[in-house]
């Protein structure tokens, strides 16, 4: 961050503040891309630690924790540091290397790679780190490298300020921002990463940095779109906008029938581009009794009135369920949250769709999608979802402005399936990529014409 940002949190004790967890850490399949690639020897011990570190061992229920966020995992012993600031980041950072140790960073915990589980190493993890400061006078945001964006709407809302998030609150704001980010105010205001003003990070050599237009200009252009890759971010600060009046948004449901009125509604949206909407849809199965369902998820930053008229056509298909209102923004960014998590084995993906979608290639999607969940029952917190957001904002930014290649007129398209058995393991990343198979295979697939196949923070699985 440059010097007009005066946010930083450096605690007067930190060591003593300093907390380690040693316990069993778990790997995901596929491997986890690890922060620094230096060969680990042994394991960690806190024998280990407590040379440099004045580690507490506490109680932490980690194998619970990584069974509700990861897919097929195996256990290995491995160890975690809960820092709270940045230095202690950096002295977790120059230990590993020092000791010839793998490590991992953990933010948010919603990594779709496993890129925040390792296998045997060190896992520093930012969660205590979710600190949030508005500054209402300025219009910007510093926020900690663990927070989510449940923390930063907190912050924000008394102000009546908002900042360009993920559509879903529970999700971390570290990963999604360095990895590009999209949410429901880049229509009017573009991607999270166009945004962001500056970042605090630990490099992998331990050195801190501060990263903005004005100051290590190269590595700020790297982490708007690539920044996972060059360090560890513990702080960013953003820019708000005024967002004081409620939104309208929530939860549609359609019977399987609707379904060419709303690829109809979708066709008609991507033509309007208005820079106020959202309009999320897609297959779900809303319980175990239930065939697979469209689940719409409507979004628009306006007024009732305009709320309505824009999404008269989807709302006259006679929804069989309707939970949509107005709300403030912060409710509206808990829409999509699946709360509880669902515990058990997930795999995720996504690729890139053009507008108009193919009917036959949708109504071939919902086929399939409904013979797994009938096949297995378990597996409905699943979902295959069509995220649609106006571009237009997106697009202004030219492509070499920012590591950030992922602009064009095309949409993102998203897969995640849940599931407990470990047997069904290998069944479900095959149907997986099967899903992604026959989207490529259509002539609605952006990824073959455009710079990107598929969302970064959507690259979990590798078909």
């Amino acid at each position: 961050m440059s010097s007009q940002y005066n946010y930083h949190y450096e605690p007067a004790s930190s060591m003593a503040s300093r907390r380690i967890i040693e316990e069993d850490s778990y790997q995901t399949t596929p491997q986890a891309t690890d922060t620094d690639t230096i060969p680990l020897y042994g394991q960690v011990t806190s024998e280990d630690l407590s040379s440099t570190f004045d580690p507490e061992i506490i109680d932490m229920q980690l194998k619970e924790e990584m069974l509700r966020r990861k897919v097929a995992l195996q256990e290995s012993k491995g160890a975690i540091v809960e820092v709270t600031c940045t230095s202690e980041v950096s002295e977790a950072v120059q230990f590993a290397r020092k000791n010839h140790i793998k490590f991992v960073t953990k933010a948010g915990g919603h990594s779709t790679t496993g890129s925040s589980a390792s296998h045997g190493g060190l896992v520093i993890s930012l969660t205590k780190m979710r600190h949030v400061v508005t500054d209402p006078a300025s219009k910007t945001v510093c926020v900690q490298g663990g927070a989510i964006w449940d923390d930063v709407n907190e912050s924000t809302a008394p102000y009546g300020l908002a900042v360009v998030g993920s559509t879903a609150s529970h999700t971390g704001v570290a990963g999604p921002t360095l990895g590009g980010g999209f949410g429901w105010l880049t229509g009017r205001y573009g991607l999270i990463a166009d945004n962001l003003l500056s970042v605090r990070m630990v490099l992998a050599d331990g050195t801190i940095v501060e990263a903005s237009d004005e100051s290590h200009q190269d590595l700020f252009w790297a982490v708007r779109g690539a920044g996972q890759a060059f360090g560890i971010v513990t702080e960013l600060v953003f820019r708000a906008h005024d967002l004081a009046a409620p939104v309208y948004g929530g939860t549609l449901i359609f019977t399987v029938d609707r379904l060419p009125g709303i690829l109809e509604f979708a066709k008609r949206f991507d033509e309007q581009q208005d820079e106020d909407s959202g309009l999320f849809f897609g297959l779900a199965a809303p319980s175990a009794a239930d065939r697979t369902a469209i689940l719409v998820l409507p979004f628009y930053n306006g007024s009732q009135e305009k709320a309505d008229e824009f999404f008269a056509p989807l709302l006259s298909l006679s929804p069989s369920m309707n939970k949509t209102s107005m709300m403030s923004y912060k409710e509206l960014n808990r829409v999509a949250n699946v709360d509880p998590v669902p515990e058990g084995r997930k795999c995720f993906s996504g690729t890139k769709v053009y507008m108009p979608l193919d009917k036959h290639l949708v109504n071939d999607l919902w086929e399939h999608f409904d013979a797994i969940m009938e096949k297995y029952p378990r597996s409905r917190h699943s979902v295959l979802m069509f995220e649609l957001i106006p571009y237009g904002k997106t697009i202004e930014v030219p492509i070499d402005a920012t590591a950030c290649a992922d602009r064009g007129r095309y949409y993102n398209v998203a897969i995640l399936l849940c599931w407990y058995d470990p047997g069904h393991d290998a069944a479900m990343h095959t149907y997986l990529r099967a899903l992604l198979s026959k989207i490529k295979k259509s002539d609605c697939y952006a990824g073959q014409k455009e710079n990107v196949q598929a969302y970064a923070n959507f690259a979990g699985e590798r078909p």
